[in-house]
């Protein structure tokens, strides 16, 4: 009995010895990401949010500790937050300006410029309207510019109806106002002011097919979710009518309306560890979760270049600030070696 009884302790103890080693084991084994904690702070374009949002999403699936904050300002009222110290991220739809960039500098901010994916600005409006079959670069300029008499679709072509145009776009501080306005009027910000705007896309989206006399633009993702509520409207080019797609974005035939689309990252909240990770993250994953949401990723020789460049730790812009109007995805190649 006596026997019996110390071998039921005996293997007790063995059974609890394994388990404690088991534990111990896979304590240790436990990936360290998991023990990852703090915040991340990202503002910035509305344009670039579904990527970061999608991205923040998957990291902290993985980083269940880490809590990631995106907002949407738009470019340059993120901007206005970045250069100051108060976010770690600014997502950005046109390159920081020099205005913003002597900001930063004055409050010891240095920088890391990533471009994260392609993106068509795209004109869209109401599917109610069947008769705009494209514009010319010339028609949007007369639409948009300053001081533009157009206020009837007839305006625009006389063959088209005598109805009003109600005009929706980006807010002045949105990067995609900033790059359409370069590209079209000329000058960033120069526009006609009578339009109804707002820094959140889907506040446009809804206006637009809401309104049968709309016209408006904002970035590609937002008209791919979109598509069956939104009609897109060709540009035209010296090869005819094109629509904005994967295909003509990454070719580079969708002009003068493609661009690339950026992260800034502070060079100071870049040695935080979770501000490390999530970026690495973010280029790791940018390839599939940008076309997830409807944008073109860029090549891979490209994230490979934004890598070494942010595991460099390497600042500073390699465009002369502000918008680029007709950058192709082989210039983008060339500036980022």
């Amino acid at each position: 009995m006596k026997a019996m009884l110390a071998a039921v302790i005996s293997a007790a103890v063995i059974l609890a010895l394994i388990l404690v080693v088991t534990f111990t084991r896979n304590d240790k084994q436990a990936p360290q990401e998991g023990m990852l904690a703090g915040t991340v702070q990202v503002d910035g374009s509305s344009t670039v949010f579904p990527i970061t949002e999608a991205v923040a999403e998957e990291f902290q699936k993985v980083h269940r500790r880490v809590r990631v904050t995106v907002g949407i300002s738009g470019t340059g009222g993120g901007f206005k937050k970045f250069c100051i110290g108060e976010t770690d991220i600014n997502d950005a739809s046109r390159p920081i300006k020099l205005t913003e960039i002597a900001k930063a500098s004055e409050n010891n901010i240095s920088f890391i410029e990533l471009p994260v994916a392609f993106d068509g600005i795209s004109v869209l409006v109401n599917p109610q309207n069947h008769f705009v079959d494209f514009l010319t670069v010339e028609e949007l300029r007369k639409i948009w510019q300053p001081g533009s008499t157009v206020k009837k679709w007839s305006d625009v072509r006389p063959n088209w109806p005598d109805w009003p145009i109600t005009l929706y776009g980006p807010g002045t501080d949105s990067g995609t106002f900033d790059y359409f306005t370069k590209a079209i009027n000329g000058k960033e910000q120069a526009c006609r002011p009578d339009f109804t705007a707002s820094e959140d896309d889907n506040v446009l989206v809804q206006g637009i097919a809401g309104d049968k006399n709309a016209l408006g633009f904002f970035g590609y993702a937002y008209y791919a979710e979109n598509r069956s509520i939104l009609k897109v409207v060709p540009i035209q080019t010296a090869k005819g009518p094109i629509a904005p797609s994967e295909v003509t974005i990454n070719n580079g035939t969708y002009q003068p309306l493609s661009r690339p689309i950026f992260i800034y990252i502070s060079k100071q909240s870049a040695e935080r560890l979770e501000v490390d990770k999530f970026v690495k993250f973010y280029l790791q994953n940018a390839p599939t979760l940008t076309k997830e949401v409807g944008y073109v990723p860029l090549p891979a020789k490209i994230y490979q270049s934004a890598l070494r460049r942010f595991e460099q730790r390497k600042t500073g812009s390699v465009f002369s600030g502000g918008a680029t109007v007709g950058l192709s995805l082989k210039e983008l190649l060339n500036a980022e070696k």
